[in-house]
């Protein structure tokens, strides 16, 4: 049985990835700060899924009691997932809100890799959850700066990411879930977690070398940088 390890799956997408991946058959490593009560259900129905709590992918003590969890774990697939959105724009962008972000959504990913690389083999997968709002390109209507930067930094990482271990042949994607009902936006987007989760599902299950740097939304659709 193949194991998946995902970032921030207490709620919205990483919730929904733990439920989709555990249905195609993986061995589920679900990470948190802090398990929910959709997440402790989802474990009493599952008993091929493991709730690891407390690890903040920001400080160093939760990414090291993440390493020794899983130091016998060989990782098919990591799923970086846990992100934050702090809406801003130019007159109330604050230094202390943007570099949070970037803390949780470019540097704690790259972290939770750098961590976690022995575990991985040739053949596993890295999946960044991003956004197309890291995108220069498509961005048309400003704003959101704190978020935009660290999600564009974060592609930046990954893309890096790509480059180091393709001797090692670990592919690594960059996936947007596209505009998801859950939390970080009021629950006021378009598509489901659900039905985000199992497109992404999908697209990670046929990640493969040759999508190795690539930047997609769900809905199959590359996205430019």
């Amino acid at each position: 049985m193949k194991n998946v390890v995902i970032t921030g799956a207490n709620r919205g997408i990483g919730l929904a990835l733990c439920e989709q991946f555990s249905n195609q058959g993986f061995t589920v490593f679900a990470l948190c700060r802090a398990s929910s009560e959709a997440l402790d259900h989802l474990a009493t129905t599952d008993t091929h899924l493991s709730i690891i709590e407390n690890i903040d992918i920001t400080t160093q003590q939760g990414l090291q009691l993440m390493s020794e969890s899983l130091q016998n774990t060989t990782i098919d697939i990591l799923i970086n997932n846990a992100g934050l959105l702090i809406s801003d724009n130019l007159a109330s962008a604050e230094d202390e809100n943007i570099l949070e972000q970037f803390n949780i959504n470019a540097l704690a990913p790259l972290n939770v890799c750098k961590y976690l690389l022995k575990q991985l083999t040739a053949g596993s997968k890295i999946a960044f959850i991003s956004s197309r709002m890291g995108s220069i390109s498509d961005n048309t209507s400003g704003g959101q700066y704190g978020y935009r930067m660290s999600k564009t930094a974060l592609n930046a990482a990954a893309m890096s990411l790509s480059q180091d271990l393709k001797s090692d042949q670990i592919s690594v994607a960059i996936y947007h879930p596209g505009w998801v009902q859950t939390r970080m936006v009021n629950h006021s987007g378009d598509i489901s977690a659900t039905e985000s989760a199992g497109k992404l599902c999908q697209l990670i299950l046929q990640q493969n070398m040759s999508k190795s740097g690539t930047f997609t939304h769900s809905n199959g659709q590359t996205l430019g940088w």
